[in-house]
């Protein structure tokens, strides 16, 4: 029997998920950034996986959480020093059923209980929307290189909470 809407785990990055989790990053990018980046932007990107060791070394430096479904890995997120999301990937098999949601919500929620005061990324064209939607602000427009390629992102930032004497009315 199908299940209506799939229900997702989430756990800490294992060492053992270098390899899948690299593949995550590569279909996410040859699927879901299709209508906002060309063909040799996206391999240029996907390159980055190609050293699966080093992409597993590069996840394992940071906190990174993993979403599965039926305890395989279909989505990841990472969590660069206290208050910078580094990556958000998922399965295109997966999109826009809530995991990324879910790994966001997760990664917001560790980075306060850090002591992180907001939350900045670098959102590619495809994510900005998402991060818009979650209250992030857009800072600024830049381009990296990617191999030979040159890709656009947008900086944002999200206030995780308020500063301090916001919201206090002044007596008189």
């Amino acid at each position: 029997m199908a299940e209506a809407k799939p229900t997702f785990g989430l756990r800490p990055m294992l060492p053992e998920d270098g390899p899948v989790l690299a593949e995550v990053f590569r279909e996410s990018i040859d699927v879901l950034t299709a209508d906002d980046y060309g063909p040799g932007q996206r391999d240029a990107w996907a390159e980055a996986a190609a050293d699966e060791e080093g992409f597993a070394e590069r996840l394992g430096g940071q906190l990174t959480l993993v979403a599965t479904l039926r305890q395989s890995p279909v989505a990841f997120a990472s969590l660069e020093g206290a208050d910078h999301v580094d990556m958000l990937f998922v399965h295109p098999a997966v999109a826009r059923q809530g995991v990324a949601t879910m790994l966001v919500d997760a990664l917001e929620k560790l980075a306060a209980a850090r002591g992180a005061a907001r939350l900045t990324t670098e959102a590619s064209d495809t994510a900005r929307e998402f991060f818009a939607g979650r209250g992030y602000v857009a800072l600024e427009r830049q381009t990296v290189m990617r191999g030979s390629e040159w890709l656009g992102n947008t900086v944002m930032a999200k206030q995780l909470v308020a500063p301090a004497g916001a919201g206090e009315g002044s007596e008189q």
